[in-house]
Formats: C-alpha cells, sequence, structure tokens
C-alpha cells in the first residue's frame, strides 16, 4: 500500500492526540473471521461437493518447470536456497533440506509450465485420478529420486496438475536450521547467547503453494473443488451491482461476486498450511508463482540481499500478508516465472471457517513495499 493510501489512517483526526502504536494480534480462527463466513462442510453441501468422488492427496510434493537453459536455472535455483539432488542431460531435480527427494523438476526445451504435483494417499487414488477424461496413463518415475508413480491431469483450461504415489522420502533430511529465541522487552530467553549470521542464499525448505490466473473463475474452482480435496479458507470478493449471478459469499448478495480463492488440502481434523493452491481471476490465463518455505524472518531478509546482489529481479518484497499471514518476497527466475520464499504461515483445519473479504491491493499485505499494479493481472 503507497503512503499516499494511508494518509487518511495514519493522521489523527485530531493532531492533539497521539497516535496510537502499532501492534500485533494472534487471533483463533472464529476470532478472525468475524461475520462473513460459511462453514466448510456447509459451504460443500451448498456446492454439491461429493466429498467421496474425490481424488484424495496428502501433500504438496513438488513443481514441475520446462526451462530453455537448465545451466542458467541451476545458478539462480543454488541461489534461491535449492540443491542438485540429480542431473542429466536433459533433466535437473532439485532438493531442499527438508525430507522431499525434490521440491523442484526441471526439463530442458522451450519455456513451460509443467503443473504443480501433490502425492496421493494410495496407489488406488492414483488410479481413480488415472481414470479422468485426458488423464495420463499411469507412469513409473523410475528416473527419479525416490521414483514412485505420476499421473498428469489439465484442468478445464488447460493447466496441468501432477499426482505421485510410491516416492521414497529421503533417508536423511537436513541439517535444520537452529531455532533461535527472541528477547522482548519483558521476556528475554536467549541469556548470554550472541547472534550472528553467515550470508547466503534462503535455504529452501519445502514447496509450500502454487497459484494461477484464470479466464472462467467460477468452472475453474468448481473443477479443483470436486475433482480433490481442496477446500476453500478464504475467498476475495468485488462489488458488482450488475452480476448475473449470486455470489457465494455469506451474504449472498448479488452485489458481490467471487474472484480470487485460496484453497488448502481437506484432511479433516489435523492442521494444515491455509493454502496450498490459489486462484485468481485475470484477463489473460498463466501461471502466477510457486512458493517456498524457508526458516524464518532472518533467514528469509538474508536471502533477498543474496539474491539482489547477484543481480536477480525483485518482485515484490519483503512483506507480511494479510490472508495465510505468512512473510513473502517474490523474485523472478532467469526464465521469466515468479517464485516466493516465504516463512511463519498459519495453519488451519475443518473447523475454520470459510471467509471472505473485499478484493484490492489493501488485502494483500499489512506492511511492505507497495504492491505492484499488475501482480495479479
Amino acid at each position: 500500500m503507497a503512503f499516499e493510501d494511508l494518509k487518511d489512517k495514519i493522521t489523527p483526526k485530531n493532531p492533539s492526540r497521539e497516535v496510537s502504536p502499532n501492534r500485533g494480534t494472534a487471533l483463533s480462527h472464529d476470532q478472525e473471521r468475524g461475520d462473513a463466513t460459511k462453514s466448510l462442510r456447509q459451504w460443500q453441501r451448498d456446492n454439491n461437493i461429493d466429498l467421496d468422488a474425490q481424488v484424495k492427496i496428502k501433500r504438496v510434493s513438488h513443481m514441475r518447470y520446462q526451462h530453455p537453459d537448465l545451466a542458467e536455472i541451476t545458478t539462480f535455483l543454488r541461489d534461491f536456497g535449492m540443491t542438485v539432488a540429480k542431473k542429466t542431460d536433459t533433466q535437473r531435480w532439485y532438493r531442499g533440506y527438508g525430507p522431499d527427494q525434490y521440491v523442484y523438476y526441471a526439463h530442458a526445451g522451450p519455456k513451460k509450465f509443467l503443473g504443480g504435483t501433490f502425492e496421493v494417499s494410495s496407489y488406488a487414488e492414483l488410479e481413480k485420478a488415472s481414470a479422468i477424461s485426458g488423464a495420463t496413463p499411469i507412469t513409473s518415475l523410475a528416473d527419479a529420486p525416490g521414483g514412485g508413480h505420476l499421473v498428469t491431469l489439465h484442468d478445464p483450461e488447460g493447466f496441468p496438475i501432477n499426482l505421485i504415489y510410491g516416492q521414497t522420502p529421503r533417508e536423511k533430511s537436513g541439517p535444520m536450521p537452529e531455532i533461535l529465541s527472541t528477547n522482548y522487552e519483558t521476556h528475554k530467553p536467549r541469556v548470554a547467547a550472541f547472534r550472528r549470521f553467515k550470508p547466503g542464499p534462503a535455504a529452501v525448505h519445502r514447496l509450500g503453494h502454487y497459484g494461477l490466473c484464470v479466464l472462467d473463475f467460477p468452472t475453474q474452482l468448481q473443477w479443483y473443488t470436486r475433482t480433490f480435496n481442496f477446500a476453500p479458507t478464504d475467498f476475495l470478493y468485488i462489488d458488482n451491482p450488475d452480476a448475473a449471478t449470486t455470489s457465494d459469499a455469506a451474504s449472498n448478495s448479488n452485489s458481490k461476486v467471487d474472484v480470487a480463492v485460496f484453497l488448502h488440502i481437506d484432511i479433516g481434523p489435523d492442521y494444515t498450511d491455509h493454502h496450498t493452491f490459489f486462484m485468481a481471476s485475470a484477463q489473460k490465463p498463466h501461471v502466477h508463482h510457486c512458493s517456498f518455505e524457508v526458516h524464518d524472518f532472518d533467514a528469509q531478509n538474508l536471502g533477498h540481499e543474496w539474491l539482489a546482489a547477484k543481480g536477480y529481479s525483485s518482485v515484490w518484497g519483503v512483506g507480511r500478508h494479510i490472508l495465510g499471514s505468512q512473510i513473502f518476497d517474490y523474485w523472478w527466475d532467469t526464465t521469466g516465472n515468479m517464485v516466493e520464499h516465504y516463512a511463519d504461515g498459519d495453519l488451519v483445519n475443518e473447523e475454520t471457517p470459510v471467509g471472505w473479504g473485499a478484493a484490492g491491493d489493501e488485502s494483500l499485505a499489512v506492511w511492505g513495499p507497495e504492491v505492484p499494479k499488475w501482480f495479479l493481472d
């Protein structure tokens, strides 16, 4: 948000009064949601979603892209915090320090988005997915680290999504960064311990989420939430007095239409990331970005400085999002794809009410640089 846009908020009505200080608060999901909510199970019933028909995914696994210059993208991804797990003349697999065999796959060829990849809960779920119209046959990943089997589907707008099963985890992950304690004004657990940091990339732990910009938002939403156990955490809407259809906002007002959604993996009472996949309505369909978790705020800022010193192009960051709460930092890779580091994200489960909020730049960040005007175009 630009400083000019904040003038009315930060300038006191009565100049003689002191300005209230900023403060952070941790709210429960019921407190945070307010009135514009609906229970997840009610939303699913209202949208005629058959939970038994969904292909059950467990977690997000890795991203798949095609790049014209594997050496160039390898240099970038190393500076971004990944390590080469395996390479051939035409393929690269990159890992983080978590238990995943790899978090990113690159194939040689013209720039192309090859889809996000999700682990399904059983081979039977992989077979269920392979029976969906347009799905590829189940393919062996014998050459990939950890092996496994893969199926690729395409959504109604042609975006690929991959499903994997049978991959063996790494025998040893890590090393894990140290969890550093923080000294506050009245609580100082760090005694006779001195903080020191080493410059370098922000080491990637795992893939967290990715997102798409789509033309037909309602159709895409229906396909993803009926085909897989994706569940909405938050919707963003715009005012549209002339809308011909009724929005699914809690008010059921036809003056609002949903234009973006943050979706988590519905695994019942177990907690999972606020969003693993998101979509936003746009004039031109394209992949928006993919996002990888790093250790903490210090790691993220050191990583930002490392990428800047190497001459890479920053998109937006460092800042803190509102929905999801995570600290963000977006960059362009050397092929022209947007990638993100994030830390400190929210967790939700089936008891978290579905929320609605107004779309706009002010809904994107609590603090940080001004959002680029084209960010969600």
